[in-house]
């Protein structure tokens, strides 16, 4: 049986720096994080140096660890062989890619086989929901207080999500409106559904948003999210009905510091695809049955969905939705997020 607060309890020790162990269908595997380690926890977690590195796939071919093949799919574990010189410091080098033009490695670094493929693969998940760097020393052995791959699912688990909170909420552009909020009783935040005219017979006209706190609320000229954000209710209030969901998903599902992060990589020359994996991350961590849990709990399993993305269209369908039409949704680029854009049109699959 799933425990969905075990994983936010591993979720805060991950963030303190503690230790924690996760048991999958092999074993159980014991890991320190390196972003919130340091070398006196390092020793006193694995006192013999034993302990090898896990990192993704994509963060390994970035450092010439795994071949392109490895890592076609980039959030997949890589185990790198402990040896003499990889000490703390040298896995925070190997970790975050902040490093990788000031820190030469001192090498070499060997990949070896994953042990407890699926517990090492959970163990990078996690590290993703609780938006830390993908990387940790690992040891085998059990632990009373271990996790299991269930209790992970569990915490993502969208049909968890029920609605606990709603009322009127007129804003520019639709003073007809109205607030939903949804959650789990682990979620950290809320996902919100703005309610904007009212139901006329016809499927609404939704968007599906993703939390952008550096362009919703700091008018960031690197994206486009908070542009799309206005536009998007403008559109939906003049189509006469419809919902915007606002999903807590910050950086396409990797967290704020890492977005961060990944801006930083781009300063660096790098696009956003690229700067994803280069953190070790999948191109695109979201999840979208969330989306599709609000729409049903609101009752509307028929929508014509404003998007440039055909996989949202996919991803919908697949959870049960059924979309009647994708809408375009094309605002005009600026100087600085001309190369997103076109990004997101030459690698993800946009339609522009």
């Amino acid at each position: 049986m799933s425990n969905p607060r075990a994983a936010a309890h591993a979720v805060d020790a991950l963030r303190r720096g503690w230790p924690i162990a996760i048991r999958g269908t092999g074993g159980t595997l014991r890991l320190l994080a390196v972003e919130t380690g340091d070398g006196e926890r390092l020793a006193a977690f694995d006192s013999a140096g034993t302990a090898p590195v896990l990192l993704s796939a994509g963060r390994a071919a970035t450092l010439k660890l795994a071949n392109q093949r490895d890592a076609a799919t980039p959030d997949a574990p890589v185990l790198i062989e402990r040896v003499d010189w990889l000490d703390f410091d040298a896995a925070t080098a190997l970790a975050d890619p902040q490093f990788d033009l000031a820190t030469p490695l001192k090498g070499p670094f060997r990949a070896i086989p994953v042990v407890q493929a699926d517990a090492a693969a959970a163990a990078l998940r996690l590290a993703r929901i609780a938006g830390m760097l993908p990387a940790f020393f690992v040891l085998e052995g059990e632990s009373e207080d271990s996790i299991t791959l269930a209790d992970i699912d569990a915490h993502e688990d969208a049909d968890r999500l029920r609605i606990v909170g709603r009322a009127r909420l007129p804003v520019e552009a639709a003073e007809d409106a109205e607030i939903v909020a949804f959650r789990t009783d682990e979620m950290p935040g809320e996902h919100i559904a703005l309610l904007i005219g009212q139901p006329n017979g016809e499927a609404p006209l939704v968007r599906l948003h993703s939390e952008c706190l550096t362009g919703d609320m700091l008018g960031s000229l690197k994206c486009d999210c908070g542009p799309q954000l206005k536009a998007a209710v403008a559109e939906i209030s003049k189509s006469g009905w419809g919902i915007l969901l606002y999903l807590r998903q910050e950086g396409r599902g990797i967290g704020l510091i890492n977005k961060l992060r990944a801006y930083a990589l781009q300063d660096q020359g790098f696009d956003t695809v690229d700067a994803n994996t280069r953190l070790g991350f999948a191109i695109d961590a979201r999840n979208f049955r969330v989306a599709a849990r609000m729409l049903t709990l609101l009752g509307q399993p028929r929508i014509r969905l404003l998007t440039n993305n055909p996989q949202k269209v996919e991803t919908l369908r697949a959870a049960g939705v059924d979309v009647a039409e994708r809408v375009p949704h094309v605002l005009p680029a600026n100087p600085h997020n001309a190369r997103y854009l076109a990004t997101k049109r030459d690698r993800t699959g946009h339609e522009f």
